[in-house]
């Protein structure tokens, strides 16, 4: 059974050696991050699942290990027991975080695709909260990297709607409405969390549970979003 989601955004900016001297610009969002982690201890679950999108879909029981060498800084970090190597970035940021507020229970992770069908993230999150162990997820994903001219993507005029519709569906905890994503227009928006955020809809579907929406904001063009559903 599903008893509490968090979902965080992974941008790598979030660890303070990568920003640097920017770094004070994002002390809301992490601290936003680290009480949604929290969140999910409260909730006394047997498990945690971490959810984030990859280049392939991977199921992790084990949980892995992941470098932010890639973006300049020598900085690992292991996510559960950390027997596979090289975790996608999304599962990298959740590890990072999860050490800020660490867990006393197992942690696995799973890699979603980012191009996968809407109908098996679904499934795959349904799967996921099958039987009576209580569960929790820390779902990462970004929203829309086109809401200005500066953003990745560049200035999209959908971008903003696609975000505020996103916003809306977490702070309401309506699986329907983040079941409903077209991947396609995500992909045109360079979205990167549709997938995992599909997951969790899967996973949320009757489990009747509350919102709280605590950070919807776009640095950098890119719409970051901070929910606790428990």
């Amino acid at each position: 059974m599903l008893v509490a989601a968090a979902v965080c955004p992974h941008p790598p900016l979030l660890v303070p050696e990568l920003a640097a001297g920017a770094a004070p610009e994002l002390d809301a969002l992490r601290a936003a991050c680290d009480d949604a982690v929290a969140s999910l201890a409260a909730a006394r679950p047997d498990r945690i699942v971490v959810v984030g999108s990859a280049p392939e879909s991977a199921d992790l029981p084990h949980g892995g290990t992941g470098s932010f060498a890639p973006f300049g800084v020598d900085v690992t970090v292991r996510l559960g027991a950390g027997e596979a190597p090289d975790l996608p970035l999304s599962l990298t940021v959740a590890a990072w975080l999860l050490a800020r507020t660490p867990v006393a229970v197992p942690v696995s992770g799973l890699a979603v695709a980012a191009d996968a069908d809407a109908a098996d993230c679904l499934a795959a999150g349904a799967d996921l909260v099958r039987g009576e162990t209580r569960t929790a997820l820390l779902v990462m994903g970004d929203g829309s990297a086109c809401r200005t001219e500066k953003a990745p993507g560049y200035l999209d005029p959908r971008a903003e709607p696609y975000d505020a519709a996103v916003a809306r569906a977490l702070a309401d905890a309506d699986p329907l409405a983040l079941a409903g994503l077209d991947p396609d227009l995500s992909e045109e928006l360079w979205v990167a969390g549709r997938a995992a955020w599909q997951v969790m809809a899967g996973a949320a579907d009757g489990a009747g549970l509350g919102a709280r929406l605590t950070y919807d904001e776009a640095p950098y063009g890119v719409g970051y979003f901070v929910a606790v559903w428990s």
